[in-house]
């Protein structure tokens, strides 16, 4: 019998997907019923809707993971003859937990943007501008030579000595500390009230701060001493970025009216929206899943050819036109329902909680006529 509950499973996505990642407006996390409800089917979907509920109910679904929060604002009733009222008193009934990873989920490293931006054949793809910063820290901790490599490894386990595209990154030295035992203390080496020397070494890595709690916690399991003489200290290095949207490059340039093709076919849509001169010339490009165009200055400034988007209305488009900013409206659900099947098959593969993870997707909201 499974004994995963809701939190095992958000606690998995939360550590690709920190809350911290969300912008202010969002309502990231748990939206209805409880952390501590067990599971052993999760339904992953872009919205809640009925149908979606049906299906977990018809499934015998214990959790809903969804993209888009059924709750953006806070509510002041639940009206059972409102659609949104139905849905909680259907969700309540049938004890099922939904949570929401959403825009923690857009500008994650791994996250919807990137896969667009792969999804999209780009090249050499970044963060689309500097948004927020998980900040470098460095880890000085004081390591008898005896169990030097136990504690390397293990914080190096948890998260710290990466640099770049390498791993395992630190320096140590060796030296001399010295210490006197209180009477109370129970200590790995010498006696209390009798001053010591160790041959120790000053063990120094580099971590990112949003693993610093994790880092920290197994170090001082596996660290002989009773108390752990470690420093901590941030750094002026540039950590890592996330934005709202990925900044890429085509191969091989090509027409604005070859890649509008492209676009469709690797998105599977039925149609899209393009704004500008299909003839244009087209090599460096911009992604930004859902409605990206409140980011429209930041995609100009880097000299971009055509931004990939939604949601893009009359009065953007005609300004998009004036700055000479090509656009392809690919919808705000065909920009983002592909992080569904992604999700079903990253926590299939990775996550290791014994339960399954399966989809239901939603009918297009706008049918072509």
């Amino acid at each position: 019998m499974s004994s995963t509950k809701v939190k095992d499973v958000i606690n998995f996505i939360e550590k690709s997907f920190p809350l911290n990642l969300a912008e202010d407006w969002d309502n990231t996390g748990l939206q209805v019923g409880s952390y501590d409800n067990i599971v052993k089917h999760a339904l992953i979907a872009l919205d809640i809707n009925q149908a979606v509920v049906d299906k977990a109910i018809e499934n015998k679904a214990e959790l809903i993971i969804t993209h888009h929060p059924m709750i953006f604002k806070g509510i002041k009733k639940i009206n059972y003859d409102t659609s949104q009222g139905r849905l909680i008193k259907s969700l309540i009934n049938n004890d099922i937990t939904v949570y929401s990873a959403h825009t923690n989920l857009d500008a994650g490293e791994n996250g919807l943007n990137q896969l667009l931006a792969t999804r999209l054949g780009l090249t050499e793809i970044k963060p689309l501008y500097k948004g927020k910063q998980d900040k470098l820290v460095k880890l000085v901790i004081y390591v008898p030579f005896t169990h030097m490599e136990e504690v390397r490894q293990a914080v190096n386990d948890a998260g710290s000595g990466n640099i770049g595209s390498y791993s395992d990154c630190s320096f140590r030295t060796p030296g001399i500390g010295t210490f006197k035992p209180g009477e109370d203390t129970n200590p790995f080496i010498g006696q209390p009230g009798k001053l010591e020397e160790v041959k120790e070494y000053r063990f120094e890595t580099v971590l990112y701060e949003s693993n610093l709690e994790a880092v920290i916690e197994t170090m001082k399991k596996v660290h002989p001493y009773e108390e752990v003489a470690y420093d901590l200290y941030e750094l002026g290095n540039d950590g890592k970025n996330y934005s709202m949207g990925r900044l890429g490059f085509l191969s091989e340039q090509t027409s604005l009216q070859d890649f509008a093709k492209s676009v469709k076919t690797k998105l599977e849509l039925d149609h899209l929206r393009v704004v500008g001169d299909l003839s244009k010339p087209v090599k460096k490009i911009a992604v930004i899943s859902g409605a990206g165009t409140s980011l429209m200055n930041e995609v100009i400034n880097k000299g971009v050819d055509v931004l990939v988007t939604g949601d893009v209305k009359y009065h953007e488009a005609r300004d998009a036109q004036e700055m000479g900013l090509a656009i392809i409206d690919a919808g705000h659900q065909g920009t983002e329902e592909i992080v569904v099947s992604w999700l079903k098959d990253w926590l299939n593969m990775e996550s290791n909680l014994g339960i399954k993870f399966s989809i239901a997707l939603l009918d297009q909201c706008f049918q072509p006529f």
